[in-house]
């Protein structure tokens, strides 16, 4: 008994396995993760728009600058054996315009995505009046804002000294630690990035609070 098999083409064997795979992968992965992914994508055909805010160890505002293509990158330098290092200046390039920085905080917000609450502006407006009593940074806990903040997690950006300047809210939220950008964090907030250098961070449940 004879008959005639037909064999499927190599070539579409292997496009049919990508897709699969592909289709798995994207299955597999979280809402905020493939958002981060998008993001990535969308920033190196077209680039997106944030600002920048620059602030001091103790969390005040010193700098702000606005841009479509933002890029970061380390400097080297050389130890006393005369061994490249990593050096701590990093430059800032905006819209073809660069920024050099060593030791501040940055703070990078996609457009869309603003905080729900700005310590930084509340202590400038406490040295303003006069009234320190009043300054979030060193009067007011989080908890007392519990009810500013209408979505499940909220994220904290503080500066190196611990203390916080900015404050999200999100309901789907994702970080990593950048290979790319030196001593740089990137969280996902509702699919909005946001990129902070030399700063601390905490994501917390808003039921917590």
């Amino acid at each position: 008994m004879s008959g005639n098999i037909h064999k499927r083409p190599k070539g579409a064997a292997r496009i049919l396995t990508a897709v699969v795979a592909g289709v798995l992968a994207l299955s597999l992965a979280g809402c905020a993760a493939f958002d981060s992914w998008v993001g990535d994508v969308k920033g190196e055909l077209t680039g997106n728009a944030f600002t920048m805010k620059a602030y001091s160890n103790t969390g005040e505002l010193t700098m702000t600058a606005h841009g479509r293509k933002v890029g970061m990158e380390g400097n080297e330098t050389t130890d006393d054996n005369g061994d490249k290092v990593m050096s701590s200046v990093v430059t800032v390039t905006i819209d073809g315009k660069e920024v050099e920085s060593c030791g501040d905080t940055l703070v990078f917000n996609e457009d869309d995505l603003e905080p729900e609450k700005d310590f930084a502006a509340d202590q400038l407006k406490s040295y303003d009046d006069g009234r320190l009593s009043n300054n979030t940074l060193f009067a007011q806990p989080l908890n007392r804002f519990k009810n500013l903040f209408g979505k499940a997690r909220v994220v904290v950006v503080k500066s190196q000294m611990g203390s916080p300047i900015e404050a999200f809210g999100g309901n789907d939220v994702y970080w990593k630690v950048c290979d790319d950008l030196p001593k740089t964090t990137k969280l996902m907030i509702d699919g909005k990035a946001l990129y902070i250098h030399r700063a601390n961070f905490q994501i917390i449940d808003k039921d917590l609070l």
